[in-house]
């Protein structure tokens, strides 16, 4: 059986090496997804799932050690820009970032594209948003106007547009720090991570696109911002989140073992919110993992606005201002 199933992946990678060639051959590009409606008409006997074709993708990747972008794969991309970035296109189609609604500036899933792309700015700081609804309250608010900067956000988990995008920026400006605003929750922090230290689903390439990314909020220290029923209870998947980075190489092994001591908090007071006001801004992400399971819950961005809709820019000026990120 193993025999047969090591036979089946060794032809599924070939199938994926041919249909790459033809790609290639053709000066085509196309998407993951592209790619497997293709080889599920051509080789249903191999591909019966998308995540099949991303196994048997990622095998070339490491077979041949290159990258994706150099087999004629494309990135599928959410990922949006606005804020102080001039994008110089190869046929002068300038786009000003600046001056856009918004929604900003959809970034290409063409890797190609965007390694030809020349970029200008004055900004003097890169903000990564996780969520979207945020990204378009900072960018209608113009807080790069108060504090010149880039924005990006990639609707949740980064692409790999995205992420190549950030790492471009961070190579042609090298000075400028690249700063994290998610939701207080192992999610928030799994998405931070992601554009820190790349994609474990990536094999060989999980680092390549990797950035020195610092987290600006929200963290432990924030908490006292929030009224205290904005807080919600972690759910099973925060939990399975948490413990898997836990289990990653990039946290201190003494944490692993939280998860097993952790019960659900029935009740939020007063003295846990001054437990977690103690830990010092320069803690790591760790302290800040093991307070998310400790305490059992949970806060978002959005909470925020209990100030008044203006207040978020108002809380990313101060911290970033008070240099307040790890």
């Amino acid at each position: 059986m193993d025999a047969l199933k090591l036979f089946d992946d060794f032809n599924a990678v070939w199938k994926v090496i041919e249909l790459c060639y033809q790609i290639i051959s053709k000066d085509k590009r196309v998407t993951q997804r592209e790619l497997f409606y293709k080889l599920l008409c051509d080789s249903p006997d191999y591909f019966s799932s998308q995540s099949q074709v991303n196994r048997s993708i990622q095998d070339v990747v490491a077979l041949l050690r290159c990258t994706r972008q150099s087999l004629g794969i494309m990135a599928s991309s959410r990922g949006t820009v606005v804020g102080r970035l001039l994008i110089k296109g190869q046929n002068h189609d300038d786009v000003d970032c600046s001056q856009l609604g918004p929604t900003g500036h959809p970034i290409t899933g063409d890797l190609h594209l965007l390694e030809n792309l020349m970029f200008q700015s004055d900004a003097r700081y890169i903000i990564i948003v996780e969520k979207d609804a945020i990204f378009q309250r900072l960018a209608e608010d113009r807080v790069f106007d108060q504090i010149p900067c880039i924005m990006i956000t990639a609707k949740g988990y980064p692409d790999v547009a995205t992420r190549f995008l950030l790492h471009r920026l961070s190579k042609i400006f090298p000075d400028l720090p690249i700063l994290a605003l998610v939701d207080w929750n192992p999610a928030g922090l799994a998405i931070l991570y992601t554009y820190k230290f790349g994609s474990i689903s990536m094999g060989l390439e999980a680092y390549r696109y990797a950035c020195n990314v610092k987290w600006l909020g929200l963290r432990c220290k924030d908490l006292q911002l929030l009224p205290p029923d904005s807080m919600t209870m972690m759910k099973q998947r925060d939990l399975q989140i948490a413990k898997s980075l836990m289990l990653s190489n990039t946290l201190p092994v003494k944490y692993i073992n939280q998860l097993e001591k952790f019960q659900f908090t029935k009740y939020f007071g007063r003295h846990i919110v001054s437990n977690v006001l103690e830990l010092n801004m320069q803690e790591s992400y760790a302290e800040e993992l093991r307070f998310m399971v400790e305490c059992g819950l949970r806060a978002e961005i959005e909470a925020l606005y209990f100030h008044g809709y203006g207040f978020l820019t108002t809380y990313i000026v101060r911290k970033i201002v008070q240099g307040d990120h790890i």
